[in-house]
């Protein structure tokens, strides 16, 4: 058994070393449970170009000391990855194709070019900084149907196209539109993208028929290399706990294993209230939320504003352990636990 390095409200870790060892997802990524950002929980359908872009700088300033005294920026502790959600789309597009909101009748994704001129542009200003840049597929809001097989794998080879020629490196998808068969998305991802792994979030809320199978071909029983084990997290710590616990039934079947992580949603550390402008959780509450995060093995996803320094100071010292960082990335052979009564 291994504790935590700094304290959580009855929370521990145990590692199993003989545990069996499943096959994972063979792109050879997040072979360590993904660490980044995701802009939905603070800021939902108020996203730019403009603001997605100041995220990145912040991403990158070293104008805080790590533990050591060091300056350090969050994608010195890893948090690189810095992904865009919903409401990108031109929603209820002119363009858009009969019974459709955002694809055009050759399937191909309609951008809002008011508040995103151009997303090539935003992943080359990621990638000047060495950061991944996330996109957001399936959307939930305005969501597209496809309706059949044939008009279906027509969208899924647009958006794909579209997304490579962004330049993007992580796609989340969702599970409100109609591309659901994750194991086309994958294969197609291979097929148009040979000479780049994507990384791939599966946002299906715990549904079991997405579920990852070990028994399957990697191809087919995880194509996606980490997967929402709940429902949306809200900004309470009852929430919190829900989402955490969902992941116990995952971890006792072994499913959550490098390059297929059990993923009980983005972070709300450090999210603010939208009516008050509050920070939603108590210092005490954002250690064992993020405390929690680090013990399952989930990826790491933040959330707040980065250029907020009241929300830094706040939370600067719980993102930047490097100690709970090394929980969260270490494995052999389990993912890691929570019990509400330990003795231990």
């Amino acid at each position: 058994m291994r504790t935590t390095p700094f304290p959580f409200t009855a929370l521990y870790i145990t590692i199993l070393s003989g545990a069996h060892v499943v096959t994972s997802n063979d792109n050879g990524l997040a072979i360590t449970p993904p660490l980044g950002w995701r802009s939905w929980n603070q800021y939902g359908r108020n996203v730019s170009q403009k603001l997605m872009e100041s995220i990145m700088d912040g991403m990158v300033e070293r104008t805080r000391l790590d533990h050591a005294g060091l300056a350090t920026s969050l994608c010195d502790l890893g948090y690189c990855d810095v992904g865009l959600d919903d409401f990108w789309q031109a929603c209820d597009s002119p363009s858009a194709a009969p019974g459709m909101h955002y694809h055009d009748i050759e399937g191909n994704p309609i951008v809002n070019l008011t508040i995103f001129p151009s997303l090539k542009s935003m992943t080359d200003h990621a990638h000047s900084l060495n950061l991944t840049a996330g996109f957001y597929g399936n959307n939930c809001i305005c969501r597209d149907h496809c309706r059949n097989k044939t008009e279906c794998d027509m969208q899924t080879r647009a958006d794909i196209k579209a997304f490579l020629g962004w330049g993007f490196d992580s796609w989340k998808l969702d599970g409100c539109g109609g591309e659901n068969d994750l194991a086309l998305f994958d294969k197609y991802l291979r097929e148009m993208a040979p000479d780049k792994t994507i990384m791939v979030e599966n946002c299906h809320w715990g549904a079991k028929k997405y579920d990852p199978n070990p028994n399957l071909p990697p191809q087919e029983g995880c194509p996606y290399n980490f997967y929402r084990t709940s429902g949306d997290i809200q900004l309470s710590y009852g929430s919190v706990l829900y989402n955490l616990a969902s992941v116990e039934q995952y971890r006792a079947m072994n499913a959550s294993y490098p390059g297929c992580w059990a993923y009980p949603d983005m972070l709300q550390v450090g999210i603010r209230r939208k009516d008050d402008g509050i920070i939603g959780l108590s210092e005490a509450e954002t250690r064992t939320h993020f405390g929690g995060w680090c013990i399952v093995s989930s990826p790491l996803m933040l959330g707040y504003d980065v250029n907020d320094e009241e929300v830094n100071d706040f939370i600067w010292d719980i993102v930047s352990n490097k100690e709970a960082i090394a929980v969260n990335q270490a494995y052999v052979g389990d993912s890691g636990g929570v019990y509400e009564n330990s003795t231990s």
